[in-house]
């Protein structure tokens, strides 16, 4: 009976062990798969696309474990960024340090790694052009950091379907007539800048100098107020104020490695983005719906700005496609994120550098304000006198040419796809450096680091051996659909400018762009203003 006893109570035992091993398997078996998860995402797909590519003839630096060549980069560009480089056109080794040593170690299709994502560079036009003119549609923007999208989304971001419904309602908004309905708007925020200048120069004697940087954020963050929303500067500053701070945390997670659950963790940092989002989705909510019910009181008011006109669009997108809305209310609060960010950025970042660029060949200079006085002379700038402005219009491209908005436009594969003679799989991203295609002595001639607006005297198709050589705004079906509105906007400040004022670098400005999501001047634009 003892020995029945015993065994019964062995088998007691082991059931309780096997019990108690199921029960941790079941409790680990996440954890398990997580880290078989992790080991596929930072090691096994990335090496398993680097030979795919390699077989093909795409050399470049090696995989390195998560980072890639995020540490590299960051290193070459603390080192570039250290001190300003001379009064000259040829930025790439400032702008772009680690992309210049590749491109000249291996070739003119390198292989780089963002973090865990293999990056080709194509440089060939015909190529981007491939790429850009998304005619197989196959290739879309990378898919970002899921921190970085607190920033804005919209129809910059999104794909398919969603941005062709978006695209469709926002076109109206951007049409050239209602850009030209927008003149009176653009007039009186350039007008409130001048007058501030005249009354500095007037104050010390007939010249100041100024910081031309911060006072065109205050510039074009005024018209987009105005023209987007029907207010002013001093109304959006709060969205302004708190859309920087959140750039500044973008910036933060889109050069660090991403875990999955990152988004998830109550950090400090990602406390504040989930604020700021809080907050600005609560202004641009209020915002939506005092314009919603100033339309329903008054119909027209919708052609004065961006929204109602958006709004105006969604409303009879949604009745012909059955009755619900195409967008909803957050769709349109990203959209309007995005207009504060675009619309404003892209506008600051070109009067900049051609104010820079004016200032470094006074020539120049000279010639746009003979042009600007001869159609204008001291009158108010209108619509039909921008479009006669061809020497403006040829400087303003070839300030775009040298120093783009956006120094690298990035796509991505979400299946095999061949372009040229490369088969690239899924999950590889595609750069198409702009500032490399816009600086290339084989596209350009000898000259293309030197400010020579005359290239553009036949036009943007005529200017390069290839057409397809100069992209600021992107091209294709995406091309930016704020190009024309951010170029009137150029035009008629930078008329109203050289109306009033001659100009030249300050013997206190650093000639040193670096990236920060756009092509910035890192220690200001400090230029001499002196009246005329």
């Amino acid at each position: 009976m003892q020995g029945v006893y015993v065994c019964q109570r062995g088998k007691e035992d082991m059931g309780e062990y096997w019990a108690t091993a199921s029960s941790a398997i079941l409790l680990l078996l996440p954890l398990l798969l997580w880290l078989l998860g992790l080991l596929y995402s930072v090691w096994w797909k990335p090496k398993r696309l680097e030979k795919f590519l390699k077989d093909q003839g795409l050399v470049g630096p090696p995989y390195k474990l998560l980072y890639g060549n995020l540490k590299e980069n960051a290193a070459l560009n603390q080192e570039a960024r250290a001190k300003p480089m001379g009064l000259c056109h040829n930025i790439i080794p400032r702008v772009a340090p680690l992309l210049l040593r590749t491109v000249e170690k291996y070739g003119k299709m390198p292989l780089l790694w963002q973090g865990t994502q293999p990056r080709v560079i194509i440089l060939d036009p015909e190529m981007i052009k491939d790429v850009l003119s998304n005619k197989f549609g196959h290739f879309e923007k990378p898919k970002s950091n899921p921190l970085t999208k607190l920033l804005a989304t919209g129809l910059a971001d999104y794909e398919g379907d969603k941005w062709a419904k978006h695209r469709r309602i926002l076109n109206p908004a951007f049409h050239l007539e209602k850009i030209k309905g927008m003149i009176p708007a653009f007039y009186t925020s350039s007008m409130e800048l001048i007058s501030k200048w005249d009354d500095l120069v007037d104050a010390q004697g007939g010249s100041c100098e100024v910081d031309v940087w911060p006072e065109f954020q205050n510039l074009t963050g005024d018209v987009i107020s105005r023209t987007a929303f029907g207010s002013n500067y001093h109304e959006g500053s709060p969205i302004f104020k708190l859309q920087a701070e959140q750039t500044e945390l973008f910036l933060k997670a889109n050069f660090s490695p991403y875990f999955p659950g990152l988004k998830y963790l109550p950090t400090k940092e990602n406390r504040r983005r989930k604020e700021i989002h809080n907050s600005v989705k609560a202004l641009l909510q209020g915002i939506i719906e005092k314009k919603e019910k100033a339309m329903k009181l008054d119909p027209e008011s919708s052609q004065n700005d961006l929204l109602g006109l958006l709004l105006e669009s969604n409303l009879k997108e949604s009745q012909e496609s059955g009755g619900s809305k195409v967008m909803t209310l957050d769709d349109v609060i990203e959209e309007c994120k995005l207009f504060y960010f675009a619309g404003q950025e892209t506008s600051n970042i070109l009067l900049t550098w051609t104010m820079i660029v004016l200032s470094m060949h006074p020539e120049w200079q000279n010639r746009a304000r003979e042009e600007v006085l001869k159609v204008f002379g001291k009158d108010k700038p209108d619509y039909d006198g921008l479009t006669h402005l061809k020497m403006v219009t040829m400087i303003l491209f070839e300030v775009l040419r040298l120093y783009p908005p956006v120094a690298i436009l990035v796509r991505a594969t979400y299946k095999e796809m061949k372009v040229g003679r490369i088969t690239f799989p899924p999950g590889v991203q595609l750069a198409l450096p702009t500032l490399f295609l816009h600086h290339d002595k084989e596209l350009w001639g000898e000259d293309a680091e030197e400010f020579n607006p005359e290239r553009f005297a036949g036009g943007v198709s005529k200017a390069a051996k290839h057409q397809n050589a100069f992209f600021p705004f992107g091209w294709g079906p995406r091309i930016c659909i704020g190009q024309n509105f951010a170029l009137t906007e150029a035009k008629l400040a930078l008329s109203m400018i050289l109306q009033q004022f001659c100009f030249q670098l300050s013997p206190s400005y650093a000639h040193a762009p670096f990236t920060r999501l756009t092509l910035q001047p890192q220690h200001g634009a400090q230029i001499i203003l002196h009246k005329l």
